[in-house]
């Protein structure tokens, strides 16, 4: 029990024709009307302290919530421009990886018949070069036929046009043309990494077939993380450039992060009415997973003012009081209720608009709670 005296009466009331009388003594705070008195043990042993009128900022601001994420450049959907079975899958989740790292390998018949394909048109070009260089040697010198001419030059282009399209669809399948021409065909195909980044995910294993429309891996550059915010379509006109944001991930963490407002969306979701807001993040220690759920702060306008802390501050039904020290004697402290008007609040902090009331006072800033309790006991008897 507190080490807070305040002696109350009861009286029993006379049953059955008998009566007694009982005095019982209740350890509370010594308090008269709006005066409470504590001691000095009592306010060491509840680690009390006094405090003035502060200065902080107390920011407006509009709450939205979103998520990690990243720019879309940043984040890669590898794929095969020709299906075939995996046969090597050295990655894993959380790798990282750098640009140009081996990924997987494919292996398919049909990237063998590409490379003969491309043998083969590779060898008849020759020739029809040749054919076509004579037949206008000819043509010129009115040795031979316009016709000729013609005909060779048409089978040199269109056999030309063919060589083209096979080789740019061996560089999309990372296979070498020059190589091929050396007559060294390969069954399989290898995937690059398209970007520096990590693994997020890994649909294959080896033996799965894979098709082009088929995501094989993702993968995830995190150097630049950003937030992707829904703010209300009543709030949108309130949002700028270059804004402060504040930010929490409540499924990992209390610890507040700061950001800002890079870019506002033009367009609102006609289901949810609400607009995108693309965040700039501050901190880049920190070791943010995309997809992480935020909940934001958006501060549209920042003003200081003269408060106190929340813990400094009694609540008693709709009303809020503080007790200031009104007078400091060898055994203890006589404190003052005053009631409060309220203005803007922070996480920690209150603004006190009747400031006059509190001006050079000392106001109880610790340890409040416990005389809150007291305080409703005795208006509870």
């Amino acid at each position: 029990m507190k080490n807070i005296y305040i002696v109350l009466f009861s009286m029993l009331f006379a049953a059955c024709g008998n009566s007694e009388k009982k005095d019982t003594a209740i350890p509370e705070t010594e308090t008269h009307n709006n005066e409470i008195i504590i001691t000095k043990a009592q306010f060491e042993g509840e680690k009390m302290a006094f405090g003035t009128l502060t200065e902080y900022n107390f920011n407006e601001t509009v709450k939205v919530n979103g998520m990690i994420d990243v720019p879309p450049h940043n984040k890669s959907s590898v794929t095969t421009f020709n299906g075939g079975y995996i046969t090597k899958t050295p990655l894993l989740i959380g790798d990282k990886v750098k640009k140009g790292q081996l990924l997987v390998t494919l292996e398919n018949t049909e990237f063998v018949e590409i490379q003969q394909n491309y043998l083969e048109v590779s060898e008849q070009l020759s020739y029809l070069k040749s054919e076509f260089t004579r037949q206008k040697t000819l043509f010129d010198e009115k040795i031979t036929s316009e016709k000729n001419y013609l005909k060779a030059k048409s089978a040199y282009k269109s056999n030309l046009a063919h060589y083209n399209g096979l080789r740019k669809k061996l560089q999309m399948l990372n296979l070498n043309p020059s190589t091929v021409e050396q007559g060294r065909i390969s069954s399989t195909i290898n995937l690059y990494a398209p970007i520096n980044g990590h693994i997020t995910k890994v649909n294959v294993s080896n033996g799965t077939y894979v098709s082009p429309s088929d995501v094989i891996m993702e993968i995830i550059d995190i150097d630049h993380i950003h937030l992707e915010l829904s703010v209300f379509e009543k709030d949108i006109m309130k949002i700028k450039k270059d804004q402060k944001i504040e930010f929490k991930i409540p499924e990992a963490s209390n610890k507040k992060y700061e950001a800002e407002v890079h870019l506002v969306g033009t367009t609102i979701d006609e289901q949810t009415r609400r607009v995108k807001v693309h965040g700039h993040v501050d901190n880049d220690k920190e070791n943010f997973i995309v997809g992480m759920f935020v909940d934001a702060d958006i501060i549209i306008d920042s003003k200081k003012g003269l408060g106190l802390p929340k813990e400094a501050i009694i609540e008693i039904g709709d009303d809020h009081f503080v007790l200031i020290l009104e007078e400091q004697h060898g055994e203890g402290f006589q404190l003052e209720k005053i009631k409060l008007e309220l203005g803007k609040q922070t996480e920690t902090n209150v603004e006190i608009l009747n400031i006059a009331t509190l001006k050079d006072k000392q106001v109880l800033v610790k340890g409040t709670s416990m005389l809150l309790n007291d305080n409703e006991s005795e208006h509870s008897h």
